[in-house]
C-alpha cells in the first residue's frame, strides 16, 4: 500500500501538518497539505503545503526565501496529522511566520488576553514585496 493511502484525509482531500525545528524541537506553524503537497514534501525534502486561501500548492519560502529543509516526516497514532521536523532557513534565526516571527506562536494567554510575547525578527514588509 502506497503511504499516502494510509494518511486519514479530511473530506476536503486535507491533512493539519505542524512544523518543529528540528534543532530546538520549537513549533514553528500549523498549515495544511493535501496529497500532491505532501508527496512534493517527501520527494524534495522541502516544505509544501496547501494553501486553502489561494487554492494551490504552497512552497514555503517561495515568496519570502524561508523555506523549511524536511528532516522527518511523521504520522500521529490516527493517521491524521503529520509533524514535519525542519530546519528554518533564510534569516538567522529562523523565520517561520509570515509576521516576521520564528514562530507562528508568539501571543500567550495572560490575564484574559492575548499578548505578543516574540519579538519581530524582520519587519514582514521587507519581507513580502
Amino acid at each position: 500500500m502506497n503511504w499516502l493511502d494510509q494518511v486519514k484525509w479530511d473530506a476536503q482531500g486535507l491533512v493539519p501538518v505542524i512544523a518543529q525545528e528540528a534543532a530546538t524541537g520549537d513549533v514553528l506553524m500549523f498549515a495544511w497539505a493535501n496529497r500532491e503537497a505532501l508527496a512534493k514534501t517527501a520527494e524534495l525534502g522541502r516544505a509544501v503545503y496547501f494553501s486553502r486561501s489561494r487554492g494551490k500548492l504552497w512552497f514555503k519560502g517561495e515568496e519570502s526565501g524561508h523555506v523549511q529543509t524536511v528532516h522527518e516526516v511523521r504520522i500521529d497514532c490516527d493517521n491524521d496529522v503529520v509533524l514535519l521536523k525542519v530546519t528554518q532557513t533564510g534569516h538567522e534565526p529562523g523565520i517561520a511566520c509570515h509576521t516576521g516571527r520564528h514562530s507562528c506562536f508568539y501571543s500567550r494567554l495572560q490575564d484574559g488576553e492575548w499578548i505578543p510575547i516574540d519579538p519581530v525578527l524582520k519587519d514582514p514588509e521587507s519581507i513580502y514585496k
